[in-house]
C-alpha cells in the first residue's frame, strides 16, 4: 500500500505536518517496505493550497493519508477519490505509518471475524 504523508520534513524521522496544504514535504510510503519518495510541496504559499495538494495526491495515487490536520475541502477530494484520511496524527512519519497499517490490520481482522 501507498500512504500519502505530509512532513515537516524530507523523512521519516520527520514530524507529521499540523496543516495539511502548507505542509512542506509529503512523502510516499510504501507500508511494506517503509521505502518512500520525497515530494516538496509547490503549493504550500498558495491560495487554496489544501485543495491543490489534495488533487496531486490523488494524481500521484495512493491509497491513504496521513496528517496531522486537514480542512474539508482537502478532505472531500481525497474521500471523493476513496482515498483513506487519518487525522489528528502526531508523531514522526515512522511511527505515524506504522500506527496507521497496525490500526488498519486490526479493523481488518475485527470485520474478518465479524463476517465469520
Amino acid at each position: 500500500m501507498r500512504i500519502g504523508v505530509l512532513s515537516d520534513g524530507p523523512d521519516l524521522s520527520s514530524e507529521v505536518s499540523e496543516d495539511f496544504g502548507h505542509a512542506p514535504f509529503f512523502l510516499i510510503v510504501d507500508s511494506e517496505t517503509l521505502d518512500y519518495t520525497v515530494v516538496e510541496n509547490e503549493f504550500m504559499e498558495a491560495e487554496g493550497a489544501g485543495m491543490k495538494v489534495a488533487q496531486a495526491i490523488v494524481d500521484i495515487g495512493v491509497e491513504a493519508v496521513v496528517v496531522g490536520g486537514i480542512g474539508t475541502h482537502g478532505f472531500n477530494i481525497l474521500d471523493k477519490a476513496g482515498i483513506d484520511v487519518s487525522y489528528d496524527e502526531e508523531g514522526s512519519v515512522e511511527e505515524c505509518v506504522t500506527d496507521y497499517i497496525r490500526r488498519r490490520e486490526r479493523m481488518k481482522r475485527f470485520k474478518d471475524l465479524q463476517e465469520a
